[in-house]
């Protein structure tokens, strides 16, 4: 595990445009519990890592 320090972390909106959903899904996801985030202020922030990790856990094999 990398230190908080070394983390990138990203808006919801660049979460968004990384994932390719909106905004709100990820809001949705960040309150359900699937995504981690830390709260700044009244905005989220997401490590990178942890969208790796949510979307390594979340592949699903079609076909």
């Amino acid at each position: 595990m990398s230190k908080l320090s070394e983390s990138r972390f990203l808006t919801v909106q660049e979460v968004a445009d990384l994932m390719r959903v909106s905004s709100m899904t990820v809001y949705r996801l960040i309150k359900s519990g699937d995504l981690r985030a830390v709260r700044v202020g009244r905005s989220f922030r997401v490590r990178q890592e942890d969208i790796d990790g949510y979307l390594e856990t979340s592949y699903t094999q079609t076909g």
